[in-house]
C-alpha cells in the first residue's frame, strides 16, 4: 500500500543521489571504481569503469527513476524530485560534448533546463545575497533552490561544507565579525574574479561580494593578500547570527542546484546549436538575472551581447564559490590548462602559465590504486 509506494519513492531518491555521486567522480576524476547492487553483499574489489560508459549509467539512472519521484517542489526541503533530476541531466548534457567526450547534446542540455524553469514551481530569489545566508530556507531563496544540502548550526553540523565556506574566507579582520563566522584563514579569491564586475564594492553588480584588501598577493602563502569572499554569510537577512551561540558552525544551505544555473544552461545550449529553445527566450532568462543583480535594467543585454565569452564571464559572476569554475573553463576550450587563459599562481608561477593537458581530469588518489590492482592511475600522473 502507501509504505510500499513510499519505500519506491525513498529508492528513487538514494539512486538519485547516488548518481550524483558518480556525476562527481566522472567529473573530476573519470574513470573511477564501479560498484552498484549488482555487485552483491561481501568484500570484494571493484572493477574500474570508463568515462563513456559512467556517463551512460548516469544518464540511464536518471532517466529510469524520474517517473517514481515527487513532482517538483512537493517533496520534503532537501529531498530530490523530478526537478533534481532534470536539473542533473542538463548540466550532465552541457558538459557531454566538451568536457566528458561523449558527445554533443545541447538541444537535451536545453530541453531539460527548460523543464525546471517551464514547471513554474521555482522563481528567483529578491536579493542575491540572501541565497547564501542563514536563513536561506525561509527567506524567499528557497523558491530559487531545486535542491539543497541542508545544514543547521546546532542540528547538523560539520567542519565541511558552508561552515568551510564561511570561516575559511574569514581572516582575523573586520570581515570575522561581519560574515558571522570564526576566523580560519585559507581562501582568497584571485584578481581574476573581482575583476568581472564594474566595481569590486557591488554598488553596481550587487554580486559583487568581496571585502576590500590587496587585489592580488605576490607571495603565494601570504592569506591576507587577494579579496575575501563574503558570499557565504552565517548571518540571517535581518543581521542577526545563525543559530550556534559559539559562531562556529553555519546554518546555510548549500544549493546544489538553482533555478539561475537553469537560466544560464539553456542560453549556453541555445549559442552552441540547440534548437529546442530561442535566443530571444535566453536573453529574458539572463536580463532576469541581471536585473536581481543591478535592482534596475542598466545591465540588461541584447542578443547581440551573448557569445562564449560573455557566458563563461556571467556563469562566474553568478555561480562563483558555488564549484563550477574548473568545469567551465575545461568546457570552453580547455582555458583551465592552455595558456589562453591565466590566472595569478596558475602552474605554479606569479602571472600563471599553462597547465599539462591531462590535467583536465584530476589524479586518483595513490591510497585508491594501492588498495585495488583494478584501478589505474589516470594518464599523465
Amino acid at each position: 500500500g502507501a509504505a510500499a509506494a513510499n519505500v519506491e519513492k525513498m529508492q528513487a531518491e538514494a539512486k538519485f543521489v547516488r548518481a550524483f555521486q558518480y556525476w562527481v567522480l566522472l567529473d573530476l576524476f573519470g574513470n573511477p571504481a564501479f560498484v552498484t547492487e549488482a555487485d552483491g553483499i561481501g568484500s570484494f574489489r571493484p572493477k574500474q569503469i570508463k568515462r563513456a560508459d559512467l556517463f551512460k549509467y548516469i544518464e540511464e539512472q536518471l532517466i529510469s527513476i524520474e517517473p517514481k519521484l515527487s513532482e517538483p517542489r512537493t517533496n520534503e526541503y532537501g529531498r530530490a524530485d523530478k526537478a533534481a533530476v532534470w536539473a542533473l541531466l542538463s548540466r550532465l548534457y552541457l558538459n557531454s560534448e566538451k568536457v566528458y567526450g561523449t558527445g554533443a547534446k545541447y538541444n537535451e542540455a536545453a530541453t531539460n533546463a527548460n523543464k525546471v524553469i517551464s514547471s513554474n514551481k521555482y522563481s528567483v530569489a529578491p536579493k542575491y545575497s540572501w541565497l547564501f545566508l542563514a536563513d536561506n530556507n525561509s527567506n524567499g531563496s528557497q523558491n530559487e533552490f531545486i535542491w539543497t544540502l541542508n545544514y543547521d548550526g546546532i542540528k547538523t553540523n560539520n567542519f565541511g561544507g558552508t561552515t568551510f565556506l564561511v570561516n575559511a574566507s574569514v581572516g582575523g579582520d573586520m570581515i570575522t565579525a561581519f560574515s558571522g563566522g570564526r576566523a580560519w584563514a585559507g581562501n582568497r579569491t584571485k584578481e581574476n574574479l573581482p575583476k568581472l564586475f564594474p566595481d569590486f564594492t557591488g554598488a553596481i553588480d550587487k554580486r559583487a561580494l568581496f571585502a576590500s584588501g590587496k587585489l592580488e598577493n605576490d607571495v603565494r602563502t601570504d592569506f591576507k593578500d587577494g579579496l575575501g569572499c563574503i558570499k557565504f554569510r552565517n548571518r540571517t537577512s535581518t543581521g542577526a547570527f545563525g543559530s550556534d551561540p559559539e559562531r562556529l558552525f553555519a546554518d546555510i544551505d548549500f544549493p546544489i542546484f538553482r533555478l539561475a544555473e537553469m537560466y544560464l544552461i539553456y542560453a549556453e545550449s541555445v549559442l552552441r546549436g540547440a534548437t529546442t529553445g530561442t535566443t530571444a527566450q535566453s536573453v529574458i532568462y539572463i536580463n532576469n538575472l541581471r536585473q536581481r543583480a543591478y535592482e534596475n535594467t542598466l545591465g540588461n543585454i541584447s542578443s547581440g551581447d551573448i557569445n562564449q565569452d560573455f557566458i563563461l564571464a556571467e556563469r562566474a559572476r553568478e555561480l562563483y564559490w558555488e564549484g563550477f569554475r574548473r568545469t567551465d573553463l575545461i568546457r570552453f576550450d580547455d582555458r583551465y590548462t592552455k595558456g589562453t587563459y591565466l590566472w595569478p599562481w596558475k602552474g605554479g608561477l606569479r602571472f600563471g602559465t599553462s597547465l599539462g593537458s591531462h590535467q583536465v581530469l584530476l589524479p586518483i588518489p595513490d591510497s585508491e590504486i594501492a588498495s585495488n590492482p583494478n584501478i589505474k592511475q589516470n594518464t599523465g600522473y
